[in-house]
């Protein structure tokens, strides 16, 4: 075998292999589902239920059309007078 016909032979062999290591490879299997349709519900966190001060000073908070940190400070501030027993604060002054 000559030189030319040896390279020639080596290039095909490596264009060959290569070809087998760029194959797309097999989609993995998809996940089945073994968990029971109650146990599926049970691992969602149901929404948070608000209490009666968290409603109270979200009105009043919209009715004074807070937005934003004013929003959240006052309501803060409501929720805790309200559950020590207190009325509920007066408005932000700017």
């Amino acid at each position: 075998m000559t030189p030319a016909s040896r390279l020639a032979a080596v290039a095909l062999a490596a264009l060959l292999a290569t070809g087998a290591a760029f194959a797309q490879t097999a989609a993995p299997a998809a996940k089945t589902e073994t968990k029971t349709d109650s146990a599926a519900t049970a691992d969602k966190k149901a929404p948070k239920e608000r209490s009666s001060e968290s409603l109270e000073c979200s009105k009043q908070a919209d009715a004074k059309g807070l937005h934003g940190k004013e929003r959240k400070k006052f309501r803060s501030e409501c929720i805790k007078s309200a559950k020590a027993g207190t009325a509920a604060p007066a408005a932000d002054k700017k």
